[in-house]
């Protein structure tokens, strides 16, 4: 089964417990105003041009006879610099179930394993839950903002060892102000996940003045109940790579420092 991938990123140990491969599926149904993966958003591969380091000598515009170069109007060879690049690509899910598994017997004895990202790997659930299943004697897991039909949400947690989800904003105009949805579907899989029987955690993303709100913190405290909660600090590099996708980050010039977080306001909440 095909699906697109912008990254797969060995010796992982920021992505579930261990240490683990992970695999960056492109595309998202969510537009974050503080994503820090933009080149994930497309759901199609994409030009990606390190605009800072180009010295404007004009070679990538010159005519090539590369295929591949064609649609996207500039030479992916040309640069001397090799600022250029193709962010995401097409590829079988055996072949990147064969590419995890040759590291099986160390993931194995790190006690990591795989772990599924994105963008939004829900957003291919197909691929991923044949990923996961070709990949079923390691420990696996997934990040997701759970953006996704329940049925969907329920199959490919059923196929799944460890879930890490995203719970940004509790009110549902906030959520769709900031995220471009509403959260209604989140929330009923929030529900789903907690009444699974699998390890989870929910993560909140800490948004200067948007999601670490005393207000907001408080309501998803309730939302995960007696679930483990990850709090994740605003991370300041999350504009960086804009540019070179053809983006502009959204929140360009916001406040970068996290307002102060009372954690007796979650039960088993931490920070990273």
């Amino acid at each position: 089964m095909l699906g697109t991938i912008f990254d797969i990123k060995e010796f992982s140990v920021h992505d579930g417990p261990g240490v683990r491969t992970t695999v960056f599926l492109k595309g998202c149904p969510l537009r974050c105003k503080w994503c820090h993966n933009p080149e994930g958003l497309s759901p199609y591969p994409q030009l990606m041009v390190k605009e800072n380091q180009c010295t404007h000598c004009g070679r990538c515009y010159n005519p090539c006879a590369h295929d591949i170069c064609k649609k996207y109007g500039r030479c992916l060879f040309a640069c001397p610099l090799g600022l250029i690049s193709l962010t995401g690509k097409e590829m079988d899910s055996a072949d990147v179930a064969a590419k995890v598994l040759r590291g099986k017997d160390f993931l194995r004895m790190s006690g990591g394993g795989v772990t599924i990202s994105g963008g939004e790997p829900l957003m291919q659930y197909e691929f991923t839950l044949d990923l996961l299943r070709r990949t079923s004697e390691l420990h696996r897991a997934i990040q997701t903002s759970g953006f996704a039909k329940s049925e969907v949400f329920s199959e490919v947690i059923s196929n799944t060892d460890y879930i890490m989800m995203d719970l940004k904003l509790a009110d549902s105009g906030m959520h769709k102000k900031y995220t471009g949805v509403d959260n209604a579907v989140i929330l009923e899989n929030a529900k789903i996940l907690k009444a699974s029987g699998k390890r989870h955690v929910f993560r909140v993303p800490l948004i200067p003045d948007i999601t670490d709100t005393e207000e907001n913190l408080r309501a998803i405290s309730e939302i995960a109940g007696e679930s483990e909660v990850e709090l994740l600090p605003y991370n300041i590099m999350a504009g960086a790579k804009y540019k070179s996708v053809g983006l502009t980050y959204p929140l360009e010039g916001h406040k970068t420092e996290n307002n102060k977080i009372d954690l007796s306001i979650f039960k088993r909440g931490k920070l990273l």
